[in-house]
């Protein structure tokens, strides 16, 4: 087989083959929008503040069940991971009534920081959000590195999250 052939035919290949975790690391990683926000007991904050982080923000909403069935989770990954370099922050959309939102905030309480999009900026902010539940994880130097949409496989979000705070921070 002449080289032109087989270089097309690996190339033919390789476009077969599902995205792995080695092509993703070849992958160029957008910046996290820097967002302002009121987090739920009034305090001023922004996503730049949380570099050195792994981040995960979770948007979100009290009238969604596929968020309310998740929330445990959330819960759990974010217990896992804390005192590690790790933060979480769940975004209420604009659509919530902020008293729905402090009283599952504090019946179930939550353990990170809860903010509510009043405006829909947030969620504009980060490629408009529609969709509840959409989460995304940002790393240490602020860049998006997952976006899920509904509920993720969290076996394979904490590998990323063990992976993603053993990196050095640039």
């Amino acid at each position: 087989m002449d080289r032109r052939r087989h270089l097309a035919l690996s190339a033919s290949l390789l476009a077969t083959l599902p995205f792995s975790g080695l092509l993703a690391g070849c992958a160029a990683r957008e910046s996290a929008p820097d967002v302002h926000y009121t987090l739920l007991d009034g305090r001023q904050a922004n996503l730049a503040g949380q570099r050195g982080k792994v981040m995960l923000v979770n948007f979100w909403a009290t009238s969604c069940t596929t968020c309310v069935h998740e929330m445990p989770n959330i819960i759990a990954t974010h217990e896992k991971f804390k005192g590690q370099a790790f933060d979480t922050l769940a975004v209420a959309m604009s659509y919530d009534p902020p008293m729905y939102v402090d009283n599952f905030a504090k019946s179930r309480q939550l353990p990170f920081n809860v903010a509510i999009d009043n405006t829909g900026a947030i969620a504009q902010q980060f490629g408009k959000v529609q969709l509840t539940p959409t989460t995304f994880l940002i790393d240490k130097q602020g860049r998006i590195v997952k976006k899920f949409v509904g509920e993720p496989d969290f076996a394979s979000l904490h590998q990323l999250i063990g992976e993603l705070i053993a990196e050095k921070s640039a």
